[in-house]
């Protein structure tokens, strides 16, 4: 049985699928205004064009995922406290430029943006189409991060950059820790909206390897 809103009666999807929603919508607007305080401090122009634009792309997602919550009707009550808000806002304003493009754009874009593509094909018609534009916008956010960063690195000298490649993947994973001591049990969520948390986390170490080769190359 479904409803009006073509949305499973399952009480189980509804509330995790409500509850991811809400979750999205945070990481989507912190995203925007960690990256509008950055821009003051990017390196160049091009620089604070490309968050200017992200600024931009991210208040659009947060509208269209609003929009949707209402008519999906989710409880709206944040996923991530304000204390933990807090926390992430001062992680990336104390990072340096080269360490805002792995977290940011490594990290958060990269990895998040997989986690939610491994539930699309899951998802109820309406989710699916409010998560389209969002993820088309966050792979260009990706390849801004991933071209800018391999730049960066350029900059260095071969040993300093090779070590700091060397050192991505345990900044990958303490910044996952970090998340994963949030408090919110995604697993559950994930495996209530049918998912399995064991593939879709293989998924995502999978597209870790992937992007790093990319910066790598």
């Amino acid at each position: 049985m479904k409803t009006k809103a073509n949305i499973p009666s399952s009480e189980d999807y509804r509330e995790s699928m409500g509850r991811l929603l809400v979750l999205y919508t945070q990481v989507d607007r912190l995203i925007m205004e960690i990256c509008a305080e950055r821009i003051a401090t990017a390196p160049d122009l091009a620089a604070k064009l490309a968050l200017a634009r992200q600024v931009g792309d991210e208040g659009r997602h947060v509208e269209i995922q609003h929009r949707w919550m209402r008519e999906f009707g989710t409880e709206t009550s944040p996923v991530i406290s304000a204390e933990h808000e807090a926390m992430i806002r001062a992680h990336f304003r104390n990072l340096s430029w080269l360490d805002f493009l792995v977290d940011m754009y490594l990290c958060v874009e990269a990895l998040g943006s997989e986690a939610v593509e491994n539930i699309v094909p899951l998802a109820d018609p309406g989710t699916r189409e409010s998560l389209q534009v969002p993820l088309g916008d966050e792979q260009d956010h990706i390849a801004f991060g991933i071209s800018r960063l391999k730049k960066e690195l350029s900059k260095l000298p071969v040993g300093q950059r090779d070590s700091y490649l060397a050192g991505i993947p345990q900044r990958i994973g303490m910044l996952a820790e970090t998340f994963h001591h949030l408090g919110l049990d995604v697993a559950t969520m994930f495996e209530n909206v049918g998912a399995s948390y064991t593939t879709l986390c293989h998924a995502v170490l999978q597209r870790r390897d992937e992007v790093l080769e990319e910066v790598a190359a």
